[in-house]
C-alpha cells in the first residue's frame, strides 16, 4: 500500500486527516446500512434487499474524481457513490428499501424500484430541465444485468458533441463537453454481450467514458472462472489498450482495498477521459460480498471456509480502517467511538424513515375502519364485516392493498343495502383509488403540457403546380429542414451518413451538416439505441437509425427495459426524447418482413410507435416529435421510397397528429381499418368494392401507441356497423390489439350488427419472393373476399357466395 505522503501532496495534515476520516465514515454508513437493511428484509418490513457492502473504498474515489455535470451510468450495488456524492442519505436509502411513494422522501424512484436503483433529478416537477452542469448527474438505474452499458455510451458521446459541434444551446446541458460518463458494473456481468458491444463501440467513437469493473470473483454463486476467460476481465481487453497512433482505451487496474491507490487511480482516469477524451476501463479486483448477492441466498452455501477467512480479512472497510491507524490518523479507540455513533445514527435514520413510510398508511387505515363501522352498524350482515374489520385492525404493520381490500370485500356485503354508511363508503373507495393509483401508474408518458398529443395538425402546403417527386426526396429535404432549424438534432445508424441511408432518405447530409450530425455506425444495434438514450438524457435531439424494423429485436431490450420505462421509473424526473427511425412492412422474406408490431407494443409502453403510409406523414411525425419530449419509434414503409409524392413547401413545419387516426374514404357499409404498406393496399381495394356495391369506409391507424385518442374509429362504426382490422403482423398481433382497442376500451361493440373481423399475415414469417409475399400476407384478393363474406353473410341475396 503506498504511504501517507503519496496522497497528501500540498493538503495540510489537518485537511487530510478530516477527508480521510469524512470517507471512512461515509463507508462505515454505507455498510451500517447494507447490514441493518438485510435484517430489514428478513424480518418482513422489506420485500427485498441487494446492497453495495464490499464496494465501499473504491466507490469513494469514484466520488472523488466525479465533477458537476458528470454522469453516472451504474448498476445497483452503488449505494455508497450516491451518498458521498451527497445525494442518499440514510433515510432515503430505507425509503427505498420500504417502497415509499412520496417522492421527495425516496427520490430514487418513488417506491417504483427496488431499493440499490439510483437516479438523480434532471427535470424539475413541471418536467423542465434542470441545470445539469451544476450538479452531479445519474442516470435511472435497471436491473438487467449490463444493460446500463449502452445508455452509458450515449452519455459520453453527449461530451464529444457539445465539444465539436458549433451552434447548440448546452448551457443547461454541458461545459464544453468537459464532462466524463462514469460507468459501473459487476465482474460477472462483463460476460454480457451488451457490455463488450459498449467497449468496442466506445472505442471507436473515443469518448470521455470511464468504466469500473467491480472483481468480486463471483457472479451470483457462480465464480469467476465460469464466467471470464482467464478469469481477468482486463487480461483479456488488454488488446484494447491505446498504442501510439491507435485508438483504444487506458486500461487500468487497482486493489479494491487500497484507499491511497484507488484515489490516484480515478484521478488518473479523471484526467485522461475529461481533457483528452479516451475512455478508460478500470478492473477493481480483490473486493468482497460480505453478505452474500441478495438477502434471497447465503453466501455461505457456495463459498468455502478459505474463502470467507480472505473475505473477512481483506474486507476494504478493515483494509482501510487498518490503514487509518497505521498512518496515524486516528487511533483504535477514535475509530470505535466514530463507528458506534454511526450505528446509532443508521438506527436513528432507519426508523426515521419506518415512521414516515408508515404513519401515513396507519393514518389511513384509521379512516377506513371508522367507515367500515359505521357500514356494519347498520348492516344485516354486520358479524361478517365485523370480520373484516378485526382482520384489518389487527396487522401491525399494514399496507395500502390490506386497507383497500379490506373496504372493497365490505361493499360485497351491503350489496342489496341502501344507507348512507355505504354511500360513503363507496365515495371513499373512488377517492383513494385516484389519489393512490397514480403513485403507481403516473408518468408512463409525458403528462405536461409539452406532450406529444397535444401539438396540433399542420398540413403539408403545395405550389400550385407541386412537382411530384419520389418519396425519399420529401424525406430528405424534411430532414435538411431539421437539421438546419435544430442545431442539436443529429442521425446516426448503419449506412446513415456517408451514403445518406440504404434508400437515400439522408443523401447529401453529411457533407452538408459534417460527420458529428450524420453518421455511419457500426453493425450494432443495442448501442446505436444507447447512444440515442443517453444523448437524450443530456439534451440533446438523436435520431438512431435501425435500418430495418426486423433488426430492431437486437434492440428491443435496450426500448423495452430502459427507454421505455425512464419517465415511468423516475416518477417523471427524467427523460430520453430519442427519436427511432426504422423501415418495414411488405418487404419479401424471412428477415425483411418488416412487421412484428404485434410483440413492439407490447414491450415498449412509454414509446410512441407510429406506422405512417407515406413519407410525407412520416417526415411530419418527426416535425412533431422535435417539438415535443418524448420518445418515439417511426416506422417508414420500406416500398414507399421510390413512390411518386407532392413536395411540400413548408418542410420542416407540417406536423402529423400523434394518436389521431385519418379517414382515407368515407363509407356506409363497413369499417376498414389499417396502417402502413397495408394501408394502401386496402384503399385500391376499396375503390374495387365499389364495382359490386360495397362502399367500405378506409381508416388509416396511424399511430399505434397511442391510438385514436378521439375515437374516431367508433364513430364511423356508428355509422357502418361493421369492422375488419386489416394488417400483415401475424394472427392475435397489431391487429388484436386494435381490435381491444375500439371494442373495449372505444366500446365500439355496442355498434356492431356483424361480427369484427380481423384480416392478418400468416403464422409463419413471409416466404421469400412476389409468391412468398402474396401467399403470406394480406392480398388484394384476400381483403376483397374477406370483405365481401362479411356482406354476403349480412345480405346473401344481394351479395351472392363469391366461392
Amino acid at each position: 500500500m503506498q504511504t501517507l505522503s503519496d496522497l497528501k501532496n500540498e493538503m495540510s495534515f489537518e485537511d487530510f486527516k478530516a477527508q480521510v476520516l469524512n470517507d471512512y465514515k461515509t463507508a462505515v454508513t454505507s455498510r451500517e446500512c447494507s447490514l441493518l437493511g438485510r435484517r430489514e428484509v428478513l424480518t418482513g418490513k422489506a420485500k427485498f434487499g441487494i446492497f453495495g457492502d464490499g464496494k465501499e473504498v473504491p466507490q469513494l474515489a469514484l466520488a472523488k474524481a466525479f465533477q458537476n455535470g458528470d454522469f453516472r451510468s451504474g448498476y445497483y450495488r452503488d449505494q455508497t457513490f450516491m451518498m458521498a456524492i451527497g445525494e442518499l442519505s440514510i433515510e432515503q436509502f430505507f425509503a427505498g428499501l420500504y417502497g415509499n411513494t412520496n417522492l421527495e422522501q425516496e427520490p430514487m424512484s418513488g417506491g417504483r424500484q427496488m431499493g440499490g436503483h439510483f437516479t438523480t433529478h434532471s427535470l424539475d416537477a413541471n418536467g423542465q430541465w434542470k441545470n445539469l452542469t451544476q450538479q452531479k448527474n445519474s442516470s435511472s438505474d435497471i436491473s438487467p444485468t449490463a444493460g446500463q452499458m449502452p445508455r452509458l455510451l450515449g452519455l459520453a458521446q453527449a461530451s464529444k458533441i457539445y465539444r465539436n459541434v458549433d451552434g447548440i444551446a448546452a448551457d443547461n446541458f454541458s461545459n464544453n463537453g468537459n464532462e466524463v460518463a462514469w460507468g459501473t458494473i459487476g465482474n460477472a456481468s462483463t460476460s454480457e454481450g451488451l457490455f463488450f458491444e459498449t467497449i468496442n463501440a466506445a472505442g471507436v467513437l473515443k469518448v470521455p467514458m470511464v468504466i469500473s469493473v467491480w472483481d468480486d470473483e463471483y457472479g451470483i454463486s457462480v465464480h469467476a472462472k465460469y464466467q471470464t476467460t482467464k478469469e481477468n476481465i482486463s487480461t483479456i481487453l488488454s488488446g484494447f489498450q491505446r498504442e501510439e497512433g491507435t485508438n483504444g482505451y487506458e486500461i487500468l487496474r487497482v486493489k479494491g482495498w487500497d484507499y491511497v491507490a484507488l484515489m490516484e487511480t480515478y484521478q488518473e482516469a479523471s484526467k485522461i477521459a475529461r481533457e483528452e477524451h479516451v475512455p478508460v476501463l478500470i478492473h477493481v479486483s480483490e473486493l468482497t460480498q460480505p453478505q452474500g448477492h441478495s438477502t434471497s441466498g447465503s453466501h455461505e452455501r457456495y463459498k468455502d471456509e478459505a474463502r470467507l477467512q480472505w473475505e473477512t480479512e481483506n474486507d476494504c472497510n478493515a483494509k482501510m480502517r487498518s490503514w487509518i491507524i497505521s498512518s496515524s490518523i486516528a487511533t483504535d479507540d477514535e475509530l470505535k467511538d466514530l463507528e458506534k455513533s454511526i450505528k446509532k445514527q443508521v438506527r436513528d435514520g432507519k426508523k426515521a424513515a419506518w415512521s414516515a413510510f408508515i404513519d401515513p398508511i396507519k393514518s389511513e387505515r384509521k379512516e377506513a375502519l371508522k367507515l367500515l363501522n359505521k357500514v356494519a352498524a347498520s348492516s344485516s350482515n354486520k358479524v361478517f364485516i365485523e370480520k373484516i374489520i378485526n382482520t384489518l385492525s389487527e396487522v401491525s404493520e399494514p399496507n395500502r392493498k390490506d386497507i383497500l381490500s379490506s373496504a372493497r370485500k365490505v361493499l360485497r356485503y351491503v350489496l342489496n343495502e341502501n344507507t348512507s354508511a355505504k354511500q360513503e363508503l363507496q365515495q371513499w373507495i373512488t377517492a383513494y383509488l385516484e389519489k393512490i393509483q397514480p403513485e403507481f401508474s403516473s408518468h408512463l408518458v409525458n403528462e405536461t403540457e409539452s406532450s406529444a398529443v397535444n401539438i396540433q395538425e399542420v398540413k403539408p402546403e403545395y405550389d400550385a403546380n407541386a412537382e411530384e417527386v419520389d418519396a425519399r426526396i420529401v424525406m430528405r429535404d424534411n430532414f435538411d429542414a431539421i437539421f438546419s432549424k435544430y442545431p442539436e438534432a443529429l442521425i446516426f445508424g448503419e449506412d446513415s451518413g456517408t451514403i445518406g441511408d440504404v434508400n437515400q432518405g439522408l443523401e447529401g447530409l453529411q457533407e452538408k451538416y459534417g460527420e458529428l450530425r450524420v453518421s455511419d455506425a457500426g453493425i450494432r444495434e443495442a448501442t446505436i439505441l444507447g447512444q440515442g438514450i443517453g444523448m437524450a438524457m443530456r439534451g440533446l435531439r438523436p435520431i438512431a437509425e435501425i435500418q430495418y424494423l426486423d433488426y430492431i429485436l437486437y434492440a428491443l431490450q435496450i426500448i423495452s427495459d430502459d427507454l421505455a420505462t425512464l419517465r415511468y421509473r423516475t416518477k417523471g424526473r427524467q427523460k430520453a426524447p430519442l427519436i427511432i427511425r426504422t423501415r418495414g412492412h411488405r418487404l419479401e422474406g424471412i428477415w425483411h418482413s418488416g412487421s412484428q408490431l404485434g410483440g413492439i407494443i407490447n414491450l415498449v409502453r412509454g414509446v410512441h410507435v407510429l406506422v405512417p403510409r407515406n413519407m410525407t406523414k412520416a417526415a411530419g411525425f418527426y416535425n412533431t416529435l422535435l417539438q415535443s419530449d418524448e420518445p418515439a419509434i417511426v416506422i417508414e414503409c420500406l416500398n414507399g421510397y421510390r413512390l411518386k409524392e407532392e413536395l411540400p413547401t413548408n418542410l420542416g413545419e407540417f406536423k402529423t397528429p400523434i394518436g389521431v387516426v385519418e379517414t382515407v374514404k368515407e363509407g356506409s357499409d363497413i369499417t376498414l381499418l389499417s396502417y402502413g404498406s397495408t394501408l394502401r393496399i386496402v384503399d385500391q381495394v376499396a375503390k374495387e368494392l365499389l364495382e359490386v356495391g360495397i362502399n367500405a369506409e378506409v381508416i388509416d391507424a396511424q399511430s399505434l401507441l397511442p391510438f385514436d385518442l378521439n375515437h374516431d374509429v367508433v364513430k364511423s362504426l356508428q355509422k357502418t356497423n361493421r369492422l375488419m382490422v386489416i394488417d400483415e403482423d401475424v394472427p392475435g398481433g397489431a391487429s388484436a390489439y386494435l381490435l381491444n382497442e375500439v371494442l373495449n376500451t372505444q366500446n365500439g361493440y355496442k355498434y356492431l350488427d356483424s361480427q369484427p373481423k380481423t384480416l392478418t399475415a400468416k403464422a409463419h414469417r413471409p416466404a421469400y419472393g412476389t409468391d412468398g409475399d402474396y401467399f403470406s400476407k394480406p392480398s388484394a384478393e384476400d381483403i376483397f373476399e374477406a370483405v365481401y363474406d362479411v356482406m354476403h353473410e349480412v345480405n346473401p341475396n344481394d351479395f351472392p357466395k363469391l366461392r
